[in-house]
């Protein structure tokens, strides 16, 4: 198992990578608190409590630890909303969850950032911790103390910072991943590499089946370095002022993806991945990356994830890109990479870049094309 320390301005906390740590959830809560809260509640999917919720209260039981109470909310990144928050919200206050309570996150990104959200405004903040059973959530969204969830108008526009007690991203769970699942979750991981560790770049390059075959070893040494990575950088830049933004490769278009084909053409790591290659596209233009390193990240985009087709206007996904959170004051921020494994924050974009950009990628969605 590898563990690597998240430090920030305002939290200081452990992001645990390796096997069985669900079976041994219990264990490590009761190390974590030593007075484990009276009220504990799993935020979780009525799917992945199917797979992994005996194994998750038998942790509990083995550790003599009163059994937790599993609140359920639906998948699907529709269900992101603050009607689904005010559900959960209710439901503590039914089963008397006060401020010593705990919550842990225990699935996907979406149940993670829900969960986050949820601990960070029931009562004005209670502890949480993260327990995410997607490759996208172990390697992104589960570190970093980012929660929120969505409104019509686009991504993750309501939310706060609120930094989990732990991390426990155990590879076992990943067994039962769903292979679409798995090569999306992965896009992050490629723009771990992208933005700043060249050396993951090489290994997932070089280790690709492997990785894609669900080798433990390969895939907690991609995991654990996607973590360390950002880890770095969030402590560096806790709320996103500056030095951040970078892990937001791919996300400006890859969240207008998303919004303009109503959440339902493909996952989020999918669109990011075709959001890279839009960054790739400005990269070339603006001379921040040659032709040959271009072509050789979107090789291993393709090689990792099968980006889903899809058509749609160039003019809507530019409208949807406009509620960009990046976007301040009228500045449109975007990120490119800088050489293979390092990123820059343009904050001159013109419109006619971005749509150039957004022609470029659309044309390979639509075509077909690969390198």
């Amino acid at each position: 198992m590898q563990t690597i320390k998240v430090e920030t301005p305002t939290a200081r906390y452990e992001v645990h990578v390796g096997g069985g740590l669900v079976a041994t959830l219990g264990a490590r809560l009761k190390k974590l608190l030593p007075k484990l809260p009276r009220q504990v509640f799993v935020v979780t999917s009525a799917e992945i409590w199917a797979l992994w919720g005996e194994a998750l209260l038998g942790s509990f039981q083995a550790a003599m630890l009163a059994e937790p109470v599993a609140l359920f909310l639906p998948a699907g990144e529709k269900n992101k909303t603050l009607g689904n928050v005010e559900k959960l919200a209710r439901q503590l206050v039914e089963g008397e969850a006060d401020r010593g309570s705990l919550l842990i996150a225990f699935g996907g990104g979406i149940v993670g950032d829900v969960c986050g959200f949820l601990a960070a405004t029931y009562m004005r903040g209670i502890a949480y911790v993260q327990v995410p059973t997607t490759l996208l959530a172990q390697v992104d969204s589960s570190v970093g103390g980012k929660t929120g969830v969505n409104l019509p108008e686009g991504k993750n526009l309501v939310g706060a910072f609120h930094h989990p007690l732990a991390v426990y991203a155990d590879v076992d769970v990943l067994g039962t991943l769903d292979e679409r699942e798995l090569r999306a979750g992965l896009m992050e991981s490629v723009k771990a590499g992208f933005i700043r560790d060249r050396s993951l770049v090489r290994f997932m390059e070089e280790n690709a089946e492997a990785v894609l075959a669900r080798d433990a070893k390969a895939l907690e040494k991609v995991i654990a370095a996607s973590v360390r990575m950002k880890a770095e950088v969030v402590g560096l830049d806790e709320r996103e002022g500056g030095l951040r933004m970078i892990l937001n490769l791919g996300h400006t278009l890859g969240h207008a993806i998303e919004a303009a084909t109503g959440y339902k053409a493909m996952l989020h790591g999918e669109a990011v991945g075709w959001g890279m290659i839009a960054s790739l596209h400005v990269g070339v233009k603006r001379r921040s990356i040659t032709p040959n390193e271009a072509a050789r990240m979107e090789a291993l985009i393709h090689r990792y994830c099968q980006l889903p087709r899809f058509k749609v206007s160039a003019a809507k996904l530019l409208e949807a890109a406009t509620g960009d959170k990046k976007n301040v004051g009228g500045v449109k921020r975007f990120v490119v990479p800088v050489g293979v494994g390092n990123a820059a924050v343009l904050e001159d974009l013109s419109g006619a870049e971005l749509e150039a950009a957004a022609k470029f990628m659309l044309a390979q969605a639509a075509e077909g094309s690969v390198l």
